[in-house]
């Protein structure tokens, strides 16, 4: 379980980070890109980073010592999300790059006692090699460019979107509420915040520093993180609310991610009017499958079907128009 301790002034200096911080966002997406099972709403971003990742592919070879430096779970370096990085990701990338030797090797010790072997790159930046510090920060230049950079304008929306909402529940539950409200693992008493199952037992004592609360668009409804060092500025970085996620989304994107690629498809071709044989045609799967989809979506009032003697017609009432549409 983790435990963060407030007092009185930890409170009054609690607050949400005014903006996205792009180094966070790198390194939970490189996590999440080792996930099974991914937000439909990024399943397009995953499916065209994992390609462009591929083993022999240049940007693999490119971006290998920071794939290395985030392990699929557990500990990664705090020295790779820099609180510096709220001023962009230039300004994280020379934090990172100018990380005092001891603390590159102590935290780099950490990762290679926490996953038994490191590469030897990795090993060499442990030992303040002014090589492989420049290879790192190639990699976090060359993987930003080609995984967050295209993403970044929904980044931000989806951030501000979460922001409003964060605000509001403050105006209407205090504080209280808005720390309740982060994850279903959290819990707040007033003067402690614990989370539940966290991967280590840890107490923070936020000793009059307050909390930096950053929302996060990679990170997908798993538990809130911290940094590990506790002399570094708190944090705590949560998934972005899932209406502010969908919000930030385009609007055929944000139908395919509630009905599926398929039903998605179905009610987009129905809009013009098609019968099940036009739609099995045109979608290549079979009539019933057709049948099967547009059922759960007229028993959801999104669309309308009529039979004239062996054909069925199928429509798309004004709900399924709106939603079609966005709104």
């Amino acid at each position: 379980m983790l435990r963060i301790h407030f007092t009185g002034a930890d409170l009054v200096r609690t607050r949400v980070a005014a903006r996205p911080d792009p180094m966070w966002e790198l390194a939970l997406s490189i996590h999440l890109l080792r996930m099974r099972g991914t937000d439909p709403l990024l399943t397009a971003w995953k499916t065209g980073t994992v390609a462009r990742l591929r083993p022999a592919g240049p940007l693999r070879a490119e971006t290998a010592m920071l794939l290395a430096l985030n392990p699929p779970v557990g500990y990664f370096p705090d020295l790779l999300t820099p609180t510096e990085a709220a001023d962009g990701i230039g300004a994280g990338v020379d934090a990172v790059l100018s990380t005092p030797q001891p603390r590159l090797r102590r935290e780099i010790d950490v990762l290679g006692r926490t996953q038994g072997s490191l590469p030897p790159a990795v090993a060499d930046l442990g030992r303040g090699l002014r090589s492989a510090v420049a290879e790192l920060g190639t990699a976090i230049t060359r993987y930003h460019e080609a995984a967050i950079e295209p993403m970044w304008p929904r980044v931000r929306a989806a951030v501000e979107a979460d922001r409003s909402l964060r605000g509001r529940t403050l105006l209407d539950r205090g504080v209280e509420g808005l720390l309740n409200d982060l994850h279903p693992s959290i819990r707040f008493d007033g003067g402690t915040l614990s989370i539940a199952d966290y991967p280590s037992h840890r107490d923070v004592h936020l000793e009059g520093r307050g909390l930096l609360l950053v929302p996060s668009y990679f990170k997908t409804n798993s538990k809130p993180v911290t940094l590990v060092d506790p002399e570094l500025p708190p944090v705590l970085v949560y998934s972005v609310h899932p209406a502010a996620r969908l919000a930030a989304t385009a609007p055929g994107e944000a139908l395919t991610g509630l009905l599926g690629r398929t039903r998605a498809a179905v009610l987009e071709l129905a809009a013009a009017g098609s019968t099940t044989t036009e739609l099995s045609r045109r979608l290549g799967v079979s009539p019933a499958a057709v049948s099967q989809h547009v059922t759960v979506m007229r028993d959801a009032g999104l669309m309308l079907s009529t039979r004239a003697r062996n054909t069925v017609h199928h429509t798309v009432t004004p709900l399924g128009q709106a939603l079609l549409a966005g709104g």
